[in-house]
């Protein structure tokens, strides 16, 4: 596990700061006493995360568009961080069938222009772009893909995501092999957890159907997924940020994701969340399978994180059944108008505690 001591008073600028992944970062690093700058569109859904704990008033949040290079440049100038996170993206695989274009231009020179930021700030002592499982060639196997193997996603979500990684190694070789600076890219599993309110997600779809009292609808039961809770990688992310900021040996591209028995299929991780979300409050909620024609997705889909492992020693704390859990609680209390930003802190405090 990352030390929290050591981004206490560190400038960190993170992209993408007003989505859900963004706004569980903020507030962890804000528990850390590190110095946060965000810079990312308004916030990707309503409600938001973001909004309903108040972050944008707890950090230095700038609304600007990661394909403005001028204006990042004038952030970056004003911030001069010391660690850089790139979470910025257009993430959602069946939004990148209906607008391609904005999906490559914010994925790939979202990323030409944050790594051409960071060349230009000698602040910058450590970098990570965070990217996908889906960056691989995926050829349906049963076994774990490793970092060397081939970068080559689908769908234009996934392929923008392997073009990101190929620019990342790009300027890495080009710029920065005589440099201070460490650049490392992340490729997350499955990200599940409280406060995600994004379109043709399965948890968020489990909680809409909840909060109306509606079957859960399944496109697909039986795809196969790495599944981990939101607090799972920005753990790891920072771990490796903070590794690699003092020795760039560290630098890497890197799978972050569950161990092998948390790779759940979709139809298994409804089940499970039923079950949690109805001995918590007594409901009869239920899932059923629909296939909507929607576009190509993969079936089968694992990581091999032994990297990660054991270059960082770093290991998964919360299990898929810990996870649900977690997710149950946090809805309950949105649902219930409770106090979702310390139901948030809680739950930082307790996976920091393992």
């Amino acid at each position: 596990m990352f030390d929290l001591s050591f981004y206490s008073g560190k400038r960190v600028l993170i992209t993408g700061h007003t989505g859900f992944k963004g706004s569980w970062m903020c507030q962890l690093l804000l528990m850390a006493g590190a110095s946060v700058t965000g810079y990312a569109l308004e916030p990707p859904t309503s409600p938001s995360l973001f909004d309903m704990c108040h972050l944008g008033e707890q950090i230095n949040s700038v609304i600007g568009d990661v394909r403005d290079l001028k204006h990042m440049k004038a952030v970056f100038a004003d911030a001069q961080p010391e660690i850089v996170i790139h979470m910025a993206a257009q993430p959602i695989v069946r939004e990148s069938y209906r607008d391609p274009v904005y999906t490559y231009e914010t994925n790939v020179m979202g990323t030409v222009n944050i790594l051409e930021c960071v060349r230009c700030t000698p602040s910058v002592k450590s970098f990570l772009n965070v990217t996908t499982d889906k960056v691989y060639l995926n050829r349906e196997w049963e076994w774990g893909y490793r970092e060397d193997e081939e970068l080559n996603g689908y769908d234009p979500y996934s392929n923008s995501k392997s073009c990101s990684e190929l620019v990342t190694s790009s300027y890495k070789n080009s710029f920065f092999q005589d440099s201070e600076t460490a650049i490392s890219t992340a490729r997350a599993g499955n990200v599940i957890g409280g406060g995600d309110f994004a379109a043709d997600r399965i948890i968020p779809d489990c909680i809409r159907a909840a909060e109306k009292g509606e079957d859960i609808i399944v496109r697909n039961p039986f795809s196969t997924r790495p599944y981990e809770h939101v607090l799972e990688p920005i753990a790891a992310y920072l771990l490796i940020t903070q590794a690699q900021y003092g020795n760039k040996a560290c630098a890497g591209s890197y799978n972050v994701g569950p161990d092998e028995i948390d790779c759940w299929t979709t139809g298994n991780l409804v089940d499970l969340f039923c079950r949690k979300w109805n001995n918590a409050t007594g409901e009869s909620l239920k899932w059923i399978d629909r296939y909507d024609g929607g576009p190509h997705e993969a079936n089968f889909l694992k990581l091999d994180c032994s990297k990660l492992k054991s270059k960082l020693g770093w290991s998964p704390r919360w299990n898929v059944e810990t996870a649900m859990e977690k997710i149950v609680e946090w809805s309950r209390v949105y649902l219930e108008n409770g106090d979702v930003s310390a139901c948030m802190r809680k739950q930082i405090a307790e996976f920091l505690s393992i």
